[in-house]
């Protein structure tokens, strides 16, 4: 049996841009080069033509985002021309699906070095763009509403959730405030400062720090917004994601050529694994993704030190706790998108970048990430520390 591995070496991100802030008038392409060569800078400046692939997730590829924006983004940065890349959707899991493909492709030989990672330009490229440019027929065909009669909503499929697991608006809303609570925490404390590249801007300055933090943010200024996708529901911006535009990169190779190269890996790719779940509802799958990569594994979830559920909306890590039994304690300790922003083809990328810095900093030897995706899909990663 092959003994190689898949070992991630550095990651890093810009911060995440709220909708319409700062970063908003950035290219895709400027903001991804930008993290790429953030990962030669923070690594001895290594020659990028020994990279074998550029993965780069991107969910939108329409307009500044089309065109394989992994590929023109290697352009941007300036790599040599040798550097290959492809651009994978799988949804919101886009660049975790990127982590794993460069796994992959790492321990079946046919990686020795691949950067993964991802990019959204959500004030650019809304929610939709890419079915509004073409009007043949709305996404999934008449054969998957026929099967389900019914037109697929994110909004509508967390109301779902709320009611299934029977949370109440007060729940959520104190969720949602305690994500702000932990990212203004990891802020002021510079635990996030080592993982993020800051932009310049083009007025002068830089942008240093997420945008979307919303310091005071409490359940009782949550309860006076209204419902956005039911009559009378629970799930509001306040206990959503945030619209945010942002990237982030991992440099990953073996740990044979990490050596070669005089590299120190932080942690490597233990499992990674792939679930489906009630399409309608869309958003529960982390659920069995993640039992399934315990199973894998041989873990149990009390052997896992840290967890980096996505926020896309509060009933989603809401309702993994209680179907998994993870310790509350461990769960996006740095904030997640309710309060950091969630621009899509980057955010697998960006929660594994705080996965990563989180596990090396507090000495954690296993991290799990999960992502919930359009269409009732979910990836699941497993790390183990290494330095």
């Amino acid at each position: 049996m092959s003994t190689r591995d898949a070992v991630i070496v550095d990651a890093v991100r810009t911060p995440v841009g709220k909708r319409n802030g700062s970063l908003a008038g950035f290219h895709a392409t400027t903001l991804s080069a930008h993290v790429l060569n953030a990962l030669v800078a923070r690594n001895g400046g290594f020659d990028p033509s020994v990279v074998d692939d550029v993965i780069w997730g991107c969910v939108q590829q329409v307009g500044m985002q089309a065109g394989s924006v992994g590929r023109m983004s290697v352009l941007a940065a300036g790599w040599p021309e040798s550097v290959p890349s492809v651009t994978v959707d799988r949804q919101c899991g886009s660049s975790q699906q990127s982590v794993h493909q460069a796994a992959a492709g790492l321990m079946s030989g046919q990686y020795d070095v691949a950067v993964a990672g991802g990019v959204e330009m959500m004030s650019t490229i809304p929610m939709g763009a890419a079915t509004a440019v073409a009007d043949f027929g709305k996404p999934g065909g008449p054969e998957v509403r026929e099967r389900y009669g019914v037109t697929f909503n994110q909004g509508v499929g967390a109301e779902m959730m709320v009611e299934k697991w029977g949370f109440t608006r007060t729940q959520l809303d104190e969720f949602a405030a305690a994500s702000h609570e932990k990212l203004a925490a990891a802020t002021d404390g510079g635990r996030l400062k080592d993982q993020i590249a800051p932009v310049a801007l083009e007025g002068g300055g830089q942008l240093e720090l997420d945008e979307g933090l919303r310091r005071g943010t409490t359940a009782e200024k949550l309860a006076a917004l209204k419902p956005a996708f039911k009559e009378g529901g629970s799930i509001h911006a306040g206990n959503s994601s945030q619209i945010s535009d942002g990237a982030a990169a991992l440099l990953m190779m073996t740990s044979e050529k990490a050596a070669e190269l005089g590299m120190t890996p932080i942690a490597r790719v233990h499992t990674a694994v792939l679930a489906g779940d009630d399409p309608v509802m869309m958003l529960s799958a982390p659920i069995p993704a993640t039992h399934k990569a315990l199973k894998k594994s041989g873990l149990s979830i009390n052997d896992i030190g840290a967890f980096e559920i996505n926020e896309a909306f509060a009933p989603v890590p809401m309702a993994w706790l209680v179907e998994t039994g993870a310790d509350p304690a461990r769960l996006n300790p740095n904030g997640g998108a309710i309060a950091i922003g969630h621009p899509l083809g980057g955010s697998g990328a960006r929660l594994m970048t705080h996965l990563v810095h989180h596990m090396r900093d507090n000495n954690i030897r296993y991290g799990l990430q999960s992502m919930c995706e359009g269409g009732g899909r979910a990836t699941a990663t497993i790390l183990e520390l290494l330095s």
